[in-house]
């Protein structure tokens, strides 16, 4: 994608790409958005103290028996050792194996702050929200001067959640982004989070605006931070500023989280048709990467492309196999291509990993409820029943698929 091209799609959004969301694709995808940050922000693994390599066999000396004994690491060998182990996991995207070495830890050294920092990344990595969210909370509170967890943190709760407390999450982001300053003030990354924050507090001022400009002169090679100056730049009506800054962004992105940043900031200003270059760039890079999967899964969702969907999609599922976001989102794609069946199988797996405010949304009209529809006008009239059976299950509140129901049933 050339920079010209970023810059018009930076500056401006056209009127039949408006019409076309306001009259169709926002009326599917205005359920669909979601600020994926675990693709914008990759925390790096903690570091193992580590000097030598550990011993893992041998033996030692003979006792009296003459029966040789099996060499045992002690505690802080073997917590080095799973760390190590952990780590290594979560680069190759093995998630459960490195999910299983940071727990070992914790089980042999509870309050361990490096271990539980270590399941946040491997939980926001999955995009398990409140998962990663009470990792990191005690790694900082076991660890309070790891500037770099409570970066961590800091991206974790800006991720809005279905469950209406995004207002106090978002708080304690920026307090948590304020923290990682004061503890380390010529980290970029933390002056850049803390302009996450405040945007997602709706707060667009001189401080969000100096929080990027701060982040950018400690590093001039920090595309994100451009990107976030760009969509600041653009909410406060300087569309003119942000169109460099964009370009800036695209010309020193050399790896996929940046470009996610620059899709999502993109198609958070409604210039979907400008993002999918940047992701198909961005799967070029990395074509398992799971936030990429998700932004071009829920740009061809925004489009009713169904049928392309499902294949980003179903990779998400495979990637992050723990995550309600991807399996509800293929849900949708099946959902909208008239696949009842396959649509309530995903949706089933989705609620296990769904929390309150989710569960609520796999209930509605783009979940369970949904699906009863569906297999109601194809008069599957026991499937429906059965579909609207399970979001009441998981809404007992949801009067829509309640009168649904009796209806289907007295028919």
């Amino acid at each position: 994608m050339s920079t010209n091209a970023i810059l018009r799609a930076a500056v401006l959004i056209s009127a039949a790409l408006c019409l076309s969301l306001a009259t169709g694709a926002t009326v599917f995808g205005q359920d669909v958005g979601v600020d994926v940050g675990a693709g914008v922000f990759k925390p790096k693994n903690p570091e193992s103290k580590r000097t030598t390599k550990p011993v893992t066999t041998g033996t030692r000396p003979a006792n009296r028996t003459g029966t040789a004994k099996p060499v045992t690491p002690n505690v802080a060998e073997k917590v080095e050792d799973l760390l190590d182990k952990g780590n290594e996991a979560r680069d190759a995207r093995k998630f459960a194996d490195a999910e299983a070495s940071y727990k070992e830890i914790l089980k042999l050294k509870p309050r361990d702050a490096r271990a539980a920092y270590g399941l946040g990344n491997v939980y926001s990595d999955q995009q398990r929200w409140e998962d990663a969210e009470a990792a990191y909370r005690n790694s900082v509170a076991w660890g309070p001067t790891n500037a770099d967890a409570y970066v961590a943190l800091s991206v974790v709760l800006v991720q809005p959640r279905p469950d209406g407390e995004n207002a106090k999450r978002f708080a304690d982001a920026e307090s948590f982004a304020r923290k990682s300053v004061q503890i380390d003030p010529k980290k970029a990354v933390g002056w850049d989070r803390l302009g996450v924050a405040l945007q997602a507090r709706a707060i667009d001022n001189s401080e969000t605006e100096h929080s990027y400009r701060r982040a950018i002169e400690l590093d001039p090679q920090f595309a994100a931070a451009y990107a976030h100056l760009a969509r600041s730049l653009n909410r406060t009506n300087r569309a003119a500023e942000a169109g460099p800054m964009y370009t800036k962004a695209f010309e020193l992105a050399k790896d996929p989280a940046t470009l996610n940043l620059i899709a999502d900031s993109l198609q958070g200003e409604q210039a979907w048709e400008q993002s999918e270059p940047v992701l198909k760039k961005a799967l070029e890079l990395d074509p398992q990467n799971p936030t990429s999967l998700l932004l071009m899964g829920r740009f061809l969702l925004a489009y009713r492309r169904y049928q392309e969907a499902e294949p980003y999609l179903k990779s998400a599922t495979e990637v992050s196999s723990r995550a309600f976001l991807p399996f509800n989102l293929l849900g949708r794609a099946y959902l909208g291509m008239d696949r009842f069946s396959d649509a309530e199988a995903t949706y089933g797996r989705a609620s296990a990993f769904a929390g309150a405010g989710e569960k609520k949304q796999l209930a509605g009209v783009y979940g369970f409820e949904g699906v009863g529809d569906g297999y109601l006008k194809s008069n599957q009239k026991d499937k429906a029943v059965r579909a609207y059976q399970r979001a009441l299950e998981l809404d007992p509140n949801n009067s829509g698929a309640a009168q649904k129901l009796a209806k289907a049933r007295a028919n």
